[in-house]
């Protein structure tokens, strides 16, 4: 039995991605239903090829079909798959199994402030499903998504992805710039134009996000476009930080105005509106399946900006 669990040349998963293949022809049609992309799936097809030792597909430029080999597991994982779920199917019954898990990724660049529209409605609708949520980076949420280690993600979006993925919801977030209350700023300055702004901020110190991720990068090409060059003094990955660390009188920063419903004491940091204002893209991606599962689809239609 160990042996055969170290050696195993396949796993549950893996023979279920393989009858998606047998019964679609296509590795870029069964890529598309799984959530994977084309290389993604020819990938563990071809892992599981090389463990067995033999071509479970027989392929052309124009088709895919199964090989003898491929045939005879098609036809033995049949009972093998229907077994295991009527199995599940009879736990979960008979035992109460842990509740469903959904698996969040949320970049780090996105405020705690946005957290109850992300997920208050969906833990009314789904109070026994588990939520795990993790903070990363956008490109580390992209990819997690796309290997099905997490199930949905929270992101400034990039320009481009992969076909496996797709966007369920797109939302506009603006930023405003926050100065500490001892600003030397006129006190009755609640707006100005960029070009006011650059004059009446020269010599201050500056908080940015980090530019590796999305929002950092767009802001750094929107501040180019503005001929405002900025040189922070310090880069941090959270808004949140950010804005504390404005209120404490390190520095001034253009941030979500959303990131400041947490801070109702407006006598801890002052707002002044931008014109024009730098605006980022929130959204949430997911896998692109024809049908998502629950309670993902719950999930998605729960999702408040």
């Amino acid at each position: 039995m160990n042996e055969f669990l170290t050696r195993a040349p396949f796993d549950l998963y893996e023979l279920s991605l393989f009858r998606l293949v047998a019964e679609l022809g296509s590795f870029t049609k069964a890529g598309q239903k799984a959530g994977l992309g084309q290389s993604a799936i020819t990938r563990q097809i071809r892992g599981m090829e090389e463990q067995l030792g033999v071509a479970l597909f027989e392929r052309t430029t124009r088709q895919v079909n199964l090989s003898s080999a491929g045939r005879l597991l098609y036809e033995k994982s049949t009972p093998i798959l229907a077994a295991t779920e009527a199995t599940l199917k009879q736990l979960r019954e008979e035992f109460h199994l842990v509740p469903q898990t959904l698996r969040i990724g949320v970049a780090r660049s996105i405020g705690l402030a946005y957290y109850p529209g992300f997920f208050f409605a969906f833990r009314k609708r789904q109070p026994a499903v588990q939520l795990q949520v993790v903070q990363l980076t956008s490109r580390e949420i992209l990819e997690a998504v796309e290997a099905r280690t997490l199930d949905a993600g929270l992101l400034s979006p990039p320009r481009r992805m992969s076909g496996a993925l797709a966007v369920t919801h797109r939302f506009d977030d603006e930023f405003t710039l926050v100065v500490p209350p001892d600003s030397k700023l006129p006190r009755d300055l609640a707006s100005a134009s960029v070009r006011t702004l650059r004059k009446l901020l020269a010599g201050e110190r500056w908080l940015l996000i980090d530019p590796q991720g999305e929002t950092g990068r767009a802001l750094r090409h929107w501040l180019a476009g503005q001929d405002w060059p900025i040189e922070p003094a310090m880069e941090l990955d959270s808004f949140d930080v950010i804005v504390n660390l404005v209120a404490l009188g390190l520095g001034v920063s253009l941030v979500p105005h959303r990131v400041l419903a947490l801070y109702g004491e407006r006598r801890k940091i002052r707002r002044i509106t931008l014109r024009p204002c730098f605006t980022r893209e929130l959204a949430v991606v997911v896998r692109k399946n024809r049908q998502h599962p629950e309670p993902l689809a719950s999930f998605i239609e729960s999702v408040l900006f």
